[in-house]
């Protein structure tokens, strides 16, 4: 679709474009096409799309795969996309909040191969990548379009400035491979940064079990809230919480003994850390404190 058609459309229904809802909108069909190709949409499969836009990349995801189940948040985008038939039939257009999906239902009641394929709307993408890796058990992968700053972010080393908590749990759970670089005038209107798609799908060798994942957050998102001070800063408030019974200061030597009970330097900043010395400390925490590990979410970017 190009620009002056999309101006227009956009006009036709009185439309605004929301900066706050991340609304970046692929232009280019034949890009659309490329990435739908390479993302292995196929047919037989139920393709779930996040952030219908004007239909762009849902038209090629519909060429391709036996269903597209798109979900899109704007109600003013969803009647223009209805009142012009700009979707194919084999496209179930969804009017929602993708963080409030039921994922479960729409993954494990499908009945058929599911893959996410989405030009991520760049407020939601953290969270929902994350979400993502709650149902890494039936999806087939997911391919998604987000700021290249976020992707540097999933496949960072430690010691790396990227490397933070979204990293450790994508690599102890999911391999992840950049497909395409995209620049910011292959959408409308232009983003002030540039584009990654990438492709993310479950690791066949993870070493976690049961509800690992989120105790590993859970000691991630705490430390990294203080990601250039040494581990022992951040995981203060994990420490009050798991022994809240004794004195400040032996709370901190019970952190230190699980520390190097698994090999972490107490005095490593925690963008330091290997992935699977986080899973040691997480179940660290869990042999030692049978029901009480490491406990709280700590709000932070990860």
């Amino acid at each position: 679709m190009k620009t002056p058609e999309l101006r227009e459309l956009l006009s036709r229904h009185g439309l605004h474009l929301s900066r706050e809802l991340g609304q970046n909108f692929l232009t280019d069909e034949d890009l659309a096409a490329d990435l739908a190709r390479r993302a292995g949409a196929s047919a037989g499969d139920l393709v779930i799309e996040v952030g219908t836009g004007l239909g762009v990349l849902t038209r090629a995801l519909a060429a391709r795969a036996d269903r597209v189940r798109s979900v899109e948040i704007d109600s003013g985008l969803v009647r223009a996309l209805e009142a012009e038939e700009l979707l194919p039939k084999n496209v179930e257009l969804v009017h929602a909040d993708a963080r409030e999906i039921d994922w479960k239902a729409w993954t494990e009641g499908a009945g058929q191969p599911v893959r996410v394929i989405a030009n991520l709307p760049y407020s939601v993408a953290t969270p929902l990548l994350r979400t993502l890796l709650n149902y890494r058990h039936v999806l087939e992968d997911w391919s998604v379009m987000i700021q290249t700053e976020v992707a540097d972010r999933l496949v960072a080393k430690p010691g790396e400035k990227a490397y933070a908590s979204l990293t450790v749990l994508h690599s102890l759970c999911a391999e992840v491979d950049t497909i395409s670089r995209v620049s910011p005038h292959r959408f409308f209107p232009q983003p002030k940064v540039d584009s990654s798609f990438i492709r993310v799908w479950p690791r066949a060798n993870s070493p976690l079990v049961g509800g690992e994942l989120e105790s590993v957050e859970r000691l991630t998102r705490a430390a990294f809230t203080q990601r250039r001070k040494r581990i022992t800063n951040g995981l203060g408030r994990i420490a009050e919480r798991t022994w809240a019974d004794l004195e400040k200061a032996d709370q901190k030597a019970a952190l230190v003994e699980r520390l190097q009970k698994v090999g972490i330097d107490p005095g490593l900043r925690p963008e330091r850390v290997e992935p699977e010395a986080w899973l040691a400390l997480a179940r660290a925490f869990a042999e030692g404190d049978a029901g009480s590990g490491p406990e709280g979410d700590v709000a932070t970017d990860v």
